[in-house]
C-alpha cells in the first residue's frame, strides 16, 4: 500500500496539548440518520401534544404555538448538544454525540452553527446535498459540520479502567509536582493506544532528566507510574 493511501479503519486521530493520541469513530451516514430520524419522531410529537392544548386557546394559543413551533425546530439540537455532552435523546440512544475537531465538547456558536445550516443540507430536498456531503467527507462531516468545524464520533464506553504496565515499581530520581505524577500515570495509562514510535519521543524527551538513555526512559517512567499508584 503507498505510504500516503487513507487508512483502511475508520478512525480519527487527535493529538492532545499532553502529547496523547486520542482515537475517535465518526459515526456514518445510516446511524447519523437513524438519530435524527428518532429525534424528528419525538420533536413531532412534543407539538401536536402541546398543539392540543393550544388549539383551545383562540388566536393567543396559535401565536405561541407558531413560538413553539420555531423553538422546537432550531433549538431542540442545539439545548440538547449543548447541555447534554452533545447528545440529544436520538444520538444518546445510537450511541452518538457531537463534538469540535479537537475532541473538546460542543459549544453554543458551533451547536448553532451546524443546526442553522441544514436548511443548506436539505437542498434541493430530502437532506440530498447532505448525504452526498457525508458520504464523500472521510469524517462523514455535512456542509453544517464543516462549517462549524464539528463531527459526529460514536461514544466512547465509560467505567473502563485504564491498566498499568505491570513493571516493578521505581523511585523517581527527584521530586515530582503534583501536575508531573499526573502526567507521569497519564503515560502509563495510555500507553497501549500510543504507538511504540510515539512512546519512545515521547518518554525519550524525559531521558535526561531521568539520567537514562532514550531507549530506557519509557520502561523507566512505566516503573515510577507504577510506583506512584501503588501494587496492581
Amino acid at each position: 500500500m503507498p505510504p500516503d493511501s487513507p487508512p483502511l479503519d475508520n478512525t480519527y486521530r487527535v493529538e492532545t496539548p499532553e502529547g496523547i493520541d486520542l482515537v475517535l469513530r465518526p459515526a456514518g451516514l445510516v446511524p447519523r440518520v437513524l438519530a435524527f430520524a428518532l429525534d424528528l419522531v419525538i420533536r413531532l410529537a412534543l407539538l401536536a401534544t402541546l398543539g392540543l392544548g393550544l388549539a383551545s386557546l383562540g388566536q393567543f394559543g396559535m401565536g405561541a404555538g407558531a413560538l413553539l413551533m420555531f423553538v422546537v425546530q432550531w433549538w431542540y439540537m442545539v439545548l440538547f448538544e449543548v447541555l447534554s455532552d452533545g447528545r440529544t435523546p436520538g444520538k444518546h440512544w445510537l450511541g452518538l454525540k457531537v463534538i469540535h475537531d479537537d475532541g473538546t465538547p460542543v459549544g453554543w456558536a458551533s451547536s448553532l452553527t451546524r443546526n442553522l445550516l441544514r436548511f443548506v443540507d436539505m437542498l434541493p430536498f430530502g437532506y440530498f446535498l447532505g448525504a452526498i456531503c457525508c458520504l464523500w467527507h472521510p469524517s462523514f462531516k455535512r456542509l453544517g459540520d464543516l462549517a462549524a468545524g464539528t463531527m459526529v464520533v460514536y461514544r466512547e464506553p465509560v467505567g473502563t479502567k485504564a491498566l498499568l504496565p505491570n513493571v516493578d515499581p521505581v523511585a523517581p530520581p527527584f521530586p515530582l509536582e503534583l501536575y508531573e505524577q499526573r502526567a507521569l500515570i497519564s503515560f502509563a495509562e495510555r500507553q497501549a493506544s500510543l504507538s511504540p514510535a510515539r512512546r519512545e519521543e515521547l518518554a525519550g524527551i524525559l531521558a535526561s532528566p531521568l539520567q537514562t538513555t532514550p531507549e530506557l526512559a519509557e520502561a523507566q517512567l512505566h516503573g515510577i507510574a507504577r510506583g506512584l499508584v501503588g501494587p496492581a
